[in-house]
């Protein structure tokens, strides 16, 4: 379940830690996202991320019968360049029809001893180079210009999570690593180069406690 509207780098050694979210191994199931007949949990924790040019404001409410997180937050530019947001998927996903255009995607995740971190980063190109190369999709955001965005995780398994996290992979916008524009309403959509992972900043939320509901301090 995703919605979005609009208003008006990192070293080298990073990128192994990239390429983990990007392999089949990185979970051992399948994301699943909430469906539309599940209700929004009553209550929920707030934080706020602060990058170079970026806010993150994100709300985190969790359901403990489903096992599932809906995610709220808003990104404003607070710099002078434009800014790539990493929260639109891939390419590959675009023409195969596993995704609209310009829509917030399921995140990628990864459990590690029951501490679940969720993210939407610039993928690497991986190695070895698959026959269709996955490319990432990125949100092109103004100075000055915010954007709203939700989605929903249930987490796969029968072991309910002991903290959560998200992060989201933003980029200063680039001409030289960004292409074949689209556009989405008042969206701007671009392909990103494999080289933007490597200097993608990754805005990630504290650790969400599941059992106090609240965020790490």
């Amino acid at each position: 379940m995703t919605s979005h509207h609009v208003h008006r780098r990192l070293p080298a050694a990073l990128l192994v830690a990239l390429a983990a979210f990007a392999t089949p191994s990185f979970a051992a199931e399948p994301a699943r996202t909430m469906s539309a007949s599940v209700p929004a949990p009553s209550s929920g924790a707030n934080t706020h991320v602060h990058g170079q040019g970026a806010a993150l404001d994100v709300r985190f409410a969790y359901d403990p019968d489903q096992q599932a997180l809906r995610v709220d937050y808003k990104l404003r530019n607070v710099g002078t360049a434009a800014l790539a947001v990493f929260d639109r998927g891939d390419r590959h996903a675009v023409a195969s029809g596993r995704q609209k255009v310009g829509a917030i995607v399921p995140p990628a995740w990864r459990d590690q001893a029951g501490d679940v971190t969720l993210s939407h980063l610039a993928l690497p190109l991986a190695d070895p180079a698959p026959t269709a190369p996955v490319r990432s999709l990125a949100l092109k955001l103004a100075p000055g210009v915010e954007s709203s965005g939700r989605f929903a995780f249930a987490v796969p398994g029968l072991q309910a999570p002991r903290r959560l996290r998200w992060c989201l992979g933003v980029a200063a916008f680039a001409d030289t690593d960004f292409d074949t524009p689209e556009r989405v309403g008042a969206l701007e959509i671009w392909r990103a180069s494999y080289a933007v992972s490597e200097r993608q900043q990754m805005l990630c939320t504290p650790w969400f406690d599941v059992a106090r509901g609240a965020f790490e301090a």
